[in-house]
């Protein structure tokens, strides 16, 4: 009968590990010690390890590594492609969250490629005399240059998705821009009728603090292409032939085709993790974005009856299982939600990367699981308010007529034309009799129907500035 079970051992002691399993005794170990967060390590970050172990695996055999052996060779940088392909992710089991600075995460990473190449040569799993995972497949690499290594690249490829989306959203708002130019509504300060705006307007500021956020995401790639791969336990290089430390890093960027760079510095990169906290903190950015136009968008949906109903978002499912008919703009809760998570990670992330000491931070495996999952919950969000909510959205154009014409925000627009004084005198007939602004200063002989109008068109509302005409009047700002 075929044995289930194998037995691995380490200098702790003896383990017995499913026989067809293709994690090995210090994964088991890391399982058995870290049950906290009940999920594993990010799919991205083991896809980037993949790469990160297939770049220097190609450097050491071009350096002479498994001369002897082109098999074995062959088996592991396919099995290192498989990994980064994502095609193996299922045997990196080990929790998220980890002590040890990522060491259980490496070892997992390490113990299925040597199982998957013992595989692909025809032998057991756990036959490490002819592929070990840390002789051969760890080959001149430490947790602690590797790890923060496949972290970056995890996060430049996730940065990536995260732009598009943002940029998607751009464009999205951008089309409700030109959509409602011609809508003149309320602009608010401070929660008050202010002076008058378009909706258009609205939607073109939006778009342009997205474009910002997008722009810094790009940005950001810059940031994180510096790695210390090469520099094995505190960036000395210690065990690693000197060709193999210069040449490591073009093999990687060759791989991935991302710009990455040897650190000038390898032992201050594996010192300091201050490059996540800058990255976070641009995520946090987007992430005040997101919240700050949810929040607008539920304001001007509210009412619709009672609030400010100038806009419409598109009804997507019933608000309360007691009130008939209400319906809740749960996408932009849902996204102020995310944003608030993710402005929570924030702070985890600079706690973590403060809390390095001397040579190495042992706490990156909490930056990668809050970084990692930031730029996913960022990217769900923009693809989640662009697809169901900014795309359908519709304005109530009757309802910012009507507050328009009823608001002091309109008497406003009248100071170039009659002065402060005299507007004031306006809206305080307006409220005395219970009449529009409209009406009064037509009532009042003030203006003519025709000029009122011409003061609140979308062009008026919206020009830079006033003309030079408004100064002879006495008009102005005041």
């Amino acid at each position: 009968m075929e044995n289930k079970y194998r037995k691995e051992r380490d200098f702790l002691g003896e383990s017995e590990l499913p026989a067809d399993a293709l994690y090995g005794i210090h994964t088991a170990r890391a399982r058995e010690n870290f049950k906290l967060a009940g999920r594993a390590v990010h799919s991205e970050l083991i896809k980037a390890f993949g790469a990160v172990k297939l770049a220097c695996c190609t450097t050491n055999r071009a350096l002479g590594a498994w001369k002897d052996s082109p098999p074995k060779a062959d088996a592991i940088e396919r099995a290192c492609r498989e990994l980064m392909e994502g095609r193996l992710n299922e045997h990196i089991v080990t929790d998220l969250l980890q002590g040890g600075a990522g060491t259980s995460t490496n070892m997992n990473v390490n113990e299925v490629i040597a199982n998957r190449a013992l595989l692909l040569l025809g032998k057991s799993p756990g036959d490490y005399d002819a592929v070990s995972p840390l002789d051969d497949v760890n080959l001149h690499q430490s947790t602690n240059d590797t790890y923060p290594t496949a972290l970056k690249l995890a996060a430049i490829r996730l940065l990536h998705g995260l732009e598009e989306s943002v940029s998607s959203l751009v464009e999205a708002f951008q089309r409700q821009e030109i959509k409602f130019a011609g809508v003149v509504k309320i602009g608010r300060t401070e929660m008050q009728d202010a002076v008058l705006t378009t909706l258009g307007r609205e939607m073109g500021a939006y778009a342009e603090a997205f474009s910002r956020d997008r722009w810094r995401i790009y940005k950001c790639e810059e940031r994180l292409r510096v790695v210390n791969l090469g520099g094995t336990a505190i960036g000395t290089g210690l065990t690693a032939p000197r060709q193999y430390i210069f040449r490591v890093v073009d093999a990687l960027r060759e791989i991935t085709g991302v710009g990455f760079a040897r650190a000038e510095n390898p032992v201050e990169a594996t010192q300091n993790a201050d490059v996540f906290v800058e990255v976070s903190g641009i995520l946090k950015a987007c992430a005040a974005s997101l919240l700050k136009v949810s929040n607008d968008l539920r304001l001007l949906s509210s009412g619709p009856e009672s609030g400010f109903g100038e806009i419409r978002l598109p009804a997507l499912q019933a608000g309360s299982s007691i009130m008939p008919g209400k319906v809740n703009p749960v996408v932009p809760e849902a996204v102020t939600q995310a944003a608030m998570l993710v402005m929570g990670y924030d702070s985890v992330i600079g706690f973590a990367c403060a809390s390095g000491n001397l040579e190495l931070n042992a706490f990156l495996p909490l930056v990668a699981a809050c970084l990692l999952e930031s730029c996913d919950l960022l990217t769900g969000s923009c693809d989640l308010l662009r697809q169901k909510c900014v795309e359908g959205i519709e304005a109530n154009e009757e309802r910012c007529r009507m507050q328009v014409e009823n608001s002091t925000a309109a008497a406003t627009a009248l100071i170039p034309e009659i002065g402060y004084e005299k507007t004031c005198e306006i809206i305080r007939l307006a409220k005395e009799h219970s009449k529009t602004i409209r009406q009064t200063v037509i009532d009042e002989n003030i203006l003519t129907e025709a000029e009122f109008e011409k003061l609140i068109t979308p062009e008026a509302v919206c020009r830079l500035g006033m003309p030079d005409a408004g100064l002879e009047k006495g008009g102005g700002a005041r």
